[in-house]
């Protein structure tokens, strides 16, 4: 089978500055990676790059077994569902909660097409296995944080992507809401049709078990990579961290401390 995801010796430069280097990382099928990294760490630029919205200033990209260079980006984003805090504030907040869902069938902000009675239903069938089918009709500024992140998976599932990009879904959630939505996220990575899923984040309690391999990133390098058990202990984490740190793993997930 393909690779989800091959990078080879990819790196970038802005402004004659370094922002990633030598990245070289596979994610093969049937794996959902978390990957770690404080801010700042090359995460967001290397999420732009997998999207196709900046280019590696060396290397090679293939995504979904697609090469970059030789495939239309615009199409391969089609397959690609990207979920970010950041798309919370670009949505229209007096739009109906299933029209938001609706709209990322067409990659849109707004939803400007006539929706069909397909549409509908997967939109409402997408919200019931996200536990938000309750917010049907709701506006969509009327929801909570937490509400509004169950939406926006919804409307990135809409399309059927083969890859779910989740860019620290639970930032600025309270504990009992990142609970919650974390729930429905392991719900979702249990179903048969489930999307290769990448879980980007600065949390190591957030990395649920589903989450098979993580990527440490630091200052633009891959700090290590691979099965999760053996790369979040409190050892490589307190190099990666450059502080002492104690791991423990508590109902399969990893919670940090500082020593």
């Amino acid at each position: 089978m393909e690779k989800v995801i091959e990078l080879h010796e990819v790196s970038y430069t802005k402004d004659r500055k370094t922002v990633l280097q030598q990245i070289n990382w596979q994610v093969n099928p049937g794996e959902h990676w978390a990957i770690l990294g404080l801010n700042g760490s090359g995460k967001t630029t290397l999420l732009n790059l997998l999207n196709g919205y900046m280019w590696p200033s060396t290397g090679t990209i293939r995504v979904l077994g697609h090469e970059f260079g030789d495939v239309d980006v615009r199409e391969l984003r089609k397959l690609i569902g990207w979920v970010s805090s950041s798309l919370q504030e670009k949505l229209y907040g007096s739009d109906r909660t299933q029209y938001v869902v609706i709209s990322g069938k067409y990659a849109s902000i707004g939803l400007y097409e006539n929706p069909t009675d397909e549409d509908y239903e997967l939109a409402l069938t997408l919200m019931k296995r996200l536990g938000c089918s309750h917010l049907v009709d709701r506006t969509y500024q009327s929801c909570s944080q937490g509400e509004k992140q169950k939406l926006l998976i919804a409307r990135a599932l809409m399309a059927s992507p083969a890859l779910l990009i989740l860019d620290e879904a639970c930032n600025g959630l309270d504990f009992i809401s990142r609970e919650m939505l974390l729930s429905s996220i392991a719900e979702l990575a249990a179903q048969p049709d489930a999307p290769h899923m990448l879980y980007v984040t600065h949390h190591t309690e957030e990395i649920l078990p589903m989450f098979s391999h993580t990527l440490l990133i630091r200052r633009g390098e891959i700090f290590m990579g691979g099965k999760t058990f053996d790369v979040v202990n409190s050892s490589n984490l307190s190099v990666f961290f450059e502080t002492p740190v104690d791991v423990r793993w508590h109902q399969e997930r990893p919670w940090l401390s500082v020593t």
